[in-house]
């Protein structure tokens, strides 16, 4: 018994040792472990697609252990609770939700975890309550286009407008905000507007029509996720009436889209990337602010032009890229 009570000691700090070693060994391979990373989309189009693949490109050439997990909802909106659930359940270390409603319904999600959400295309995060308190998992980079940009141009490329025509949904807060700031814009510079909503594309053709015939001269629709997955139609039924499409990014005007002041969506796509590195370095999204574009390109569709019967001077054009040329040639993420 003696002896047992002189090992007793011994035994007990060699268990301590082991199960500290234990530990170590434990962390080591925590650290080395796949990071998942869920990215979730509302419905394919141009600009989602892009920031997508930009971002898988950024994340597979950086040489990291990551697993990336892609995720869309096909433009059924009720179904993306249902997908993160499903991402969080299926052990989702970071998650990346393009798009506002993918946002929200992230955050709703993950609300009280500490996973951390880094949002892609959000047009106004603090209208969309993704930033301040109970938002401290979340950042990201906001797509944000300051609506007297798209007037500007507007009035550039068409001095002799009179009245423009904001399209857009009703259900999309990025959308909804964008037009909300157009029209303050236009009440304090005295610009005549009317506006038309849908709440799905059912809905499209018949406020389109509404709009030309209250007098619109030219339509603008920003960057709302919904009007740009059916452009083709859009531009169809405009431009059969001869109003040109504004919108609030490049890849609307690739797809038929007369011009824009918009978002370079593959620059968005790599500051997003970049944002998952830090975090993946150990960064906190409560110590990343969410990020806007630093600069602005303007875009033209001339295909586009030639259906409108509008011309433009090589002065006129100064500093525009040519995304759709007279023939169709596009040069869209060249």
């Amino acid at each position: 018994m003696k002896n047992l009570k002189k090992l007793l000691p011994v035994v007990i700090s060699i268990m301590i040792a082991l199960l500290f070693l234990a530990g170590c060994g434990q962390k080591e391979a925590v650290k080395g472990d796949t990071i998942r990373i869920s990215i979730v989309q509302p419905v394919s189009h141009t600009s989602l697609d892009q920031i997508r693949d930009t971002i898988i490109y950024e994340l597979d050439r950086s040489g990291r252990n990551i697993e990336i997990v892609t995720k869309n909802a096909n433009g059924d909106t009720s179904s993306l609770q249902t997908i993160l659930q499903n991402e969080k359940s299926a052990g989702a270390d970071i998650v990346v939700p393009i798009a506002t409603p993918t946002a929200q319904s992230a955050k709703n999600v993950f609300e009280g975890s500490s996973i951390p959400i880094i949002f892609a295309a959000v047009s106004d995060p603090l209208a969309a309550g993704l930033t301040g308190e109970g938002c401290e998992n979340i950042t990201g980079v906001s797509d944000n286009i300051p609506p007297e940009e798209i007037v500007k141009l507007i009035s550039h490329l068409q001095p002799d407008y009179k009245m423009i025509g904001f399209l857009y949904t009703s259900s999309e807060t990025n959308s909804v905000s964008t037009v909300n700031d157009a029209k303050a814009y236009c009440d304090a510079n005295g610009i005549a507007y009317k506006e038309a909503s849908i709440a799905s594309l059912t809905e499209l053709q018949a406020a389109v029509n509404t709009l030309i015939s209250a007098g619109v001269d030219v339509l603008y629709t920003g960057t709302d996720n919904n009007i740009a997955s059916a452009m083709p139609t859009y531009t169809d039924i405009a431009y059969a009436k001869g109003i040109p499409i504004y919108c609030g990014a490049d890849s609307m005007v690739s797809d038929g889209g007369f011009a824009t002041t918009g978002v370079d969506y593959v620059q968005l796509g790599k500051q997003v990337a970049e944002m998952i590195l830090k975090i993946m370095d150990g960064a906190k999204p409560a110590s990343l602010p969410y990020e806007t574009l630093h600069e602005y390109a303007q875009y033209v569709n001339l295909q586009a032009a030639g259906l409108l019967g509008i011309t433009f001077s090589d002065e006129a054009l100064e500093g525009f890229a040519v995304l759709v040329e007279a023939d169709g040639t596009s040069h869209f993420g060249q």
